[in-house]
């Protein structure tokens, strides 16, 4: 059975072109089969749609008005295809994103707003939380997850930069209490702690140079679970922070915090981009993917 809207396609060239020849040229088809084509949208209709001469091809009443007819489907047709390309290709509809608190407001929004910028039709539901969360079973289309991440047959996980922690206090701090001069001199020191901290972060900060980890003792009698507590209490004073670099780059600036054991590297913690792997990669996805791992791998 011949193809109904190939069918179509091909009458309409044929009363545009007046030849079947020329039609059959067109769409790489023999003059007999283009022939074929025709009579099967006359037997279906039980009319004929084209007077046939030797010279040319011209239509009938009833060709005019299918003519006219086809000419509006096909193109309905074609923009129904187009549609469906760029529903494919272009990002649009809603991405749901977790991330930690800290580095989603001070490292990832930046990148967000970008994104939504450069797609028009997408919409970002961005939760911060610095709880583990499961992608699947909350329904996130992504996550960055802060801390190792176990082997899954159901997770990708891509790698990212490290988040990378440095400690740091206020002038105020070190007049009263001094600035240590090794990570060991930590012990000695109030160190504000985060309540989510996991493993032996809470009890212990690490340093490395050159090749060698040094692992400090600390302790305080300040834990928040919120990291702007954290730098609030460092600003007023109470004790040394250690926190992500890029959100106390402005306080470093300004002169309000000053970075401590600067020959030193602080901790850092792995960072990954989770997402489901059998998920389907809308371009939404897809983009925003490529954009996280260009930004911060």
């Amino acid at each position: 059975m011949l193809d109904r809207l190939t069918s179509m396609a091909i009458f309409v060239r044929v009363a545009d072109l007046g030849s079947f020849t020329a039609t059959a040229a067109e769409f790489g088809l023999s003059t007999q089969m283009v022939s074929k084509h025709v009579i099967a949208l006359e037997q279906r209709l039980g009319a004929r749609l084209l007077h046939r001469t030797t010279r040319r091809q011209n239509l009938t009443e009833i060709g005019r008005i299918y003519h006219e007819r086809s000419q509006a489907i096909l193109a309905e047709v074609e923009a129904a295809e187009t549609l469906t390309e760029q529903a494919r290709t272009t990002p649009r509809g809603c991405l749901r994103v977790n991330a930690p608190v800290t580095f989603g407001s001070q490292g990832l929004v930046g990148l967000l707003t970008r994104y939504l910028r450069e797609y028009p039709e997408v919409e970002i539901d961005l939760t911060l939380s610095d709880r583990v969360v499961d992608p699947i079973e909350e329904g996130y289309d992504a996550v960055i997850r802060l801390g190792p991440v176990s082997d899954s047959t159901t997770l990708v996980a891509r790698p990212l930069t490290p988040y990378r922690l440095i400690a740091c206090a206020s002038p105020a701090y070190l007049k009263e209490r001094g600035e240590p001069e090794t990570p060991a001199d930590l012990a000695k020191h109030e160190c504000l702690g985060f309540s989510y901290w996991s493993g032996t972060l809470g009890s212990q900060w690490c340093f490395s140079r050159d090749g060698y980890a040094y692992h400090a003792p600390v302790s305080g009698r300040l834990h928040i679970n919120d990291w702007k507590g954290l730098l609030n209490a460092a600003l007023e004073g109470f004790g040394i922070t250690l926190g992500y670099e890029t959100a106390l780059a402005e306080e470093l600036s300004a002169g309000r915090l000053i970075r401590l054991l600067p020959d030193y590297d602080g901790p850092m913690r792995p960072m990954y981009l989770l997402y489901a792997a059998d998920q389907r990669m809308t371009p939404k996805l897809r983009h925003f993917i490529d954009d996280v791992v260009k930004e911060f791998a």
